[in-house]
């Protein structure tokens, strides 16, 4: 049995040691995020360059690129190479790289340290490691949250990792790879005995996907061991400010990686930090807000990926940043169809004029 975060707005924190809040959290030696960072999660073809920037805009202390393969980063894949590609405004920032093949992503991390050497930019401030994604092409064939199923050799291949880079190595998993098999507690300590300068878990096992509810309690179990003394990062259905505020106070982790709620919803940071600094919730953005915001990451896009892919892959973006107001349909069609960005901002335009006012029924497209 464990609590669940529809439980904290009826229970008493059990961590709220002042002292232990104001403490920063540092990754290594050089990453400094302050008390209380707030990361945004990597998310295939979503946390892309300009979805980094404006989570960032909007106040998340870190971000990640979505992951990309081992194997095709030694390949030399184009696709591959092009998602090591960060830019200054990003920093710190983390690439993370999977495969289940230990000397490929031992060769992928070196090439992410010469990341801003490989595809120009800013390069890599850290190696992340994922472990943790659970769709079926990834986890099926033994990467991903797939390597739970052998620990031992999830912890071989990032000391191997460990030792073939000189940036600081982090890794994101989960609790475990199904119900039965819940190893994470004593998986975090072999991994900072190897070498890891922070752990992101997600709580939740490979078997359930993205399904019920994230589990924390493991998370609090693993900052309560003595031995652990890195950063411990919790993720999974944070939705809210107060849910992370929770996560914070009863579980003491060091910091909250937001990932599914903050699509059509980056300013999602600005209002956790704001309540983590105020104990007040903002008001919901209006639509003529969303629209300067949409105008802002759009803006960005063209400059990044050109007019055409610019357009093309905000798309997804601006039709979620609307979501929940009534009567827009014929509005969403064009945002989504339309190919000049002169005419895309035209309409963004015709948002504000017709529905600036209002204040859409949900935040994100996901519903929360």
């Amino acid at each position: 049995m464990y609590i669940c975060f529809r439980d904290f707005q009826n229970t008493r924190p059990e961590r709220e040691n002042p002292l232990l809040q104001n403490l920063s959290m540092k990754i290594g030696d050089k990453i400094d995020l302050g008390p209380r960072p707030l990361f945004l999660a990597p998310m295939e073809d979503v946390t892309d360059a300009t979805f980094r920037w404006i989570c960032k805009k909007y106040g998340a202390d870190m971000v990640y690129t979505e992951f990309i393969p081992s194997d095709g980063l030694i390949r030399d894949a184009s696709k591959a190479i092009a998602k090591m590609r960060t830019y200054d405004f990003e920093a710190p920032i983390g690439l993370q790289i999977y495969g289940h093949i230990p000397e490929a992503v031992v060769e992928a991390a070196r090439m992410v340290e010469r990341a801003a050497e490989i595809a120009g930019g800013h390069g890599a401030d850290l190696v992340d490691i994922n472990f943790g994604c659970p769709v079926k092409k990834i986890a099926g064939r033994g990467a991903g949250s797939g390597m739970l199923r052998e620990p031992d050799k999830l912890v071989a291949i990032t000391e191997a990792v460990v030792k073939a880079v000189k940036l600081p190595v982090t890794v994101k998993t989960r609790l475990g790879y199904d119900e039965d098999s819940k190893i994470i507690v004593e998986l975090a300590e072999r991994l900072q005995d190897v070498g890891i300068q922070a752990l992101t878990v997600h709580g939740r096992t490979r078997s359930q996907m993205y399904k019920g509810e994230a589990d924390w309690t493991l998370i609090g179990k693993i900052k309560e061991n003595p031995r652990m003394h890195i950063p411990i990062i919790g993720n999974g259905d944070i939705t809210d400010p107060i849910k992370a505020k929770a996560a914070f106070e009863r579980y003491g982790v060091d910091g909250v990686m937001i990932g599914r709620a903050t699509y059509g919803h980056p300013w999602i940071f600005k209002e956790i930090r704001h309540y983590l600094d105020t104990g007040e919730l903002l008001p919901p953005m209006s639509v003529a807000d969303r629209v300067e915001l949409a105008k802002a990451h759009f803006a960005k896009s063209v400059e990044i990926k050109g007019p055409k892919v610019g357009v093309l892959e905000m798309r997804r973006h601006l039709a979620n940043y609307f979501k929940g107001i009534a009567d827009f349909k014929p509005y969403r069609l064009q945002l989504v169809t339309l190919t000049d960005p002169g005419d895309v901002l035209s309409i963004l335009d015709e948002v504000a004029v017709r529905f600036g006012d209002c204040t859409p029924e949900t935040s994100s497209v996901y519903g929360f």
